[in-house]
C-alpha cells in the first residue's frame, strides 16, 4: 500500500507524540511510586519508633508481648493499606493515563494532518502545474503557466521559483525554435520563386537546346521539392501553435473533399481510392484537418505499389471522432514506425534528392492532432503498407442555420 507524503508526516507526528506521552507516563509512575513508598516508610518509622524523650511505659513483661503485638497488627494493617493505597494508585494513574494519552493523541494526529495538509498545499500547486504542462498535447503547449507562489521564502517557495525559471527558459527556447523556422522558411521562399522564375526563363526560349530543357526540367522538379519542403515546415510550425478557435467540422465532408481533390493523382498513378465517410463530428481548425487527411492520402498514394490501393474511413467511435488511412505497399518493419513521425525521417528507400515527399509528412500530421488533443498510432500491415488510425475528441454539430446563412462547402472555404 502506497502512502501520501501527508499520511506519512501525520503518521510520524503522531507516533513521536505517543512515544513522548508513553516515556512522560512512564516517569511520572516512576516518580509517583518512589514518592508513595518514602512516605509509608516514614509513617512506619514514626510509628515503631517513638519520638526522641518518650519514656517507655512501665508495667509487667506482659503488657510489654502485648503491646509488642499491637505494634506487630498496626504495622501489618499499615503495609496492607499501603499496598492497597499503591495499587488504586497505579492503577488509576495507568489506566486513565493511558485512555488520555490516546484521545489526546488522536486528537494530535488530526492536527497533524490538518498542519501536514496546510504545509504541502504549495508543493500540489507545483505538483498539478507540472501535470497540465505535461498531459498538454504538445511537447511546448501549457509552458505559459506559472506556479507564481507566494508566501515566505522557504524551500517550498525556492521549489516553485526554481521550477517557473526553468518552464520561463523552455518556453523561450520553443518559442525561439518555432520563430526561426517559421522566419527562415519564409526568406527561402523569395531565392526559390526568383531562382524558379529565371529557369523557366531560359526553357522557353527559341535558342534553348533540348540539353537545356531537360536540364530545366530537372531543375524545376528539384525546385518543387523544396518548395514543398519549405510549406511543410511552415505549416509545421502553424500546427504547435495553440488553436484558440475552434468549430465543429465534420470528418466525413472532409475525406470527400480530400478525396475528390486527389483522384486526378491517383487515377495518374493507377491506385484505387475508396472511402467510407461516416458522420465523425470534431472541434478544430477544419483546414489543418484537411491537411491531415491529405497528406495521410498523398502518402497512401506515393509510397504504394503498382495497381494499389488506399482506403480512408471516418466514424464515431466510443466518443471519439476516428479516422482510418489504410493502405497497400512495401512491408513496413515495426521498429521503424516511430521514426516515421520525425521530421525528416524516411525508410532507406525513400533518402533520395528526388523523393516523393520531403519527409514532413506524418511530423505535420501528429503536430495537428496533438494540438486539437488527439492521437495518432500506427500499424504494419501484414501484407504490406500501414494502417494510420487517429482518434480526436467528439463534438456536436452546429445547430441548423437557414439557408441563406448557411456556410459554403469545404472547397469554397479552401
Amino acid at each position: 500500500m502506497r502512502l501520501s507524503l501527508r499520511a506519512r508526516l501525520t503518521l510520524t507526528y503522531g507516533g513521536l507524540f505517543l512515544v513522548a506521552g508513553v516515556v512522560l507516563l512512564g516517569a511520572t509512575y516512576a516518580l509517583f511510586d518512589q514518592q508513595l513508598s518514602r512516605s509509608s516508610t516514614k509513617v512506619l518509622a514514626t510509628r515503631v519508633n517513638p519520638a526522641p524523650g518518650t519514656a517507655p511505659p512501665a508495667g509487667s513483661a506482659q503488657q510489654a508481648s502485648q503491646e509488642a503485638r499491637a505494634m506487630a497488627d498496626a504495622d501489618r494493617w499499615m503495609r496492607d493499606r499501603r499496598e492497597e493505597l499503591h495499587d488504586a494508585a497505579v492503577t488509576s494513574l495507568v489506566t486513565q493515563g493511558s485512555i488520555a494519552l490516546l484521545v489526546v493523541g488522536g486528537a494530535a494526529a488530526g492536527f497533524g494532518w490538518l498542519i501536514a495538509g496546510r504545509a504541502l498545499s504549495p508543493l500540489h500547486r507545483v505538483t498539478e502545474t507540472a501535470r497540465r504542462i505535461a498531459g498538454s498535447p504538445a511537447a511546448d503547449r501549457g509552458l505559459h503557466e506559472r506556479i507564481a507562489l507566494r508566501g515566505p521564502h522557504d524551500e517550498v517557495k525556492e521549489l516553485a521559483d526554481t521550477f517557473d525559471a526553468m518552464v520561463d527558459r523552455l518556453d523561450r527556447s520553443f518559442d525561439g525554435q518555432r520563430r526561426f523556422v517559421a522566419n527562415a522558411s519564409h526568406e527561402l521562399r523569395t531565392p526559390l520563386t526568383l531562382g524558379r522564375a529565371l529557369v523557366e526563363v531560359a526553357m522557353h526560349r527559341e535558342s534553348a537546346s533540348p540539353d537545356v530543357r531537360q536540364l530545366g526540367e530537372t531543375l524545376l522538379q528539384i525546385n518543387a521539392r523544396h518548395e514543398r519542403l519549405i510549406t511543410g515546415l511552415l505549416l509545421l510550425a502553424r500546427s504547435e501553435n495553440e488553436i484558440t478557435n475552434r468549430a465543429p467540422v465534420d470528418l466525413a465532408d472532409v475525406v470527400a473533399h480530400v478525396a475528390a481533390q486527389t483522384a486526378l493523382e491517383a487515377d495518374g498513378s493507377g491506385i484505387a481510392v475508396e472511402t467510407d465517410a461516416a458522420e465523425a463530428m470534431t472541434a478544430g481548425d477544419a483546414l489543418l484537418l484537411e491537411r491531415v487527411v491529405q497528406n495521410l492520402l498523398e502518402n497512401g498514394l506515393r509510397h504504394n505499389t503498382d495497381s494499389g490501393w488506399v482506403s480512408v474511413s471516418c466514424r464515431t467511435e466510443n466518443g471519439r471522432a476516428v479516422l482510418e488511412v489504410a493502405n497497400s505497399g512495401p512491408a513496413v518493419p515495426p521498429y521503424e514506425i516511430p521514426a516515421l513521425f520525425e521530421p525528416f525521417r524516411r525508410l532507406d528507400a525513400d533518402r533520395l534528392v528526388t523523393a516523393k515527399g520531403a519527409g514532413l509528412g506524418l511530423s505535420i500530421v501528429q503536430s495537428i492532432v496533438r494540438a486539437h488533443n488527439g492521437t495518432v498510432t500506427a500499424v504494419p500491415r501484414r501484407e504490406g503498407g500501414l494502417t494510420v488510425t487517429i482518434a480526436l475528441p467528439s463534438a456536436d454539430p452546429e445547430p441548423e442555420l437557414e439557408p441563406e446563412h448557411r456556410p459554403g462547402p469545404l472547397a469554397a472555404r479552401a
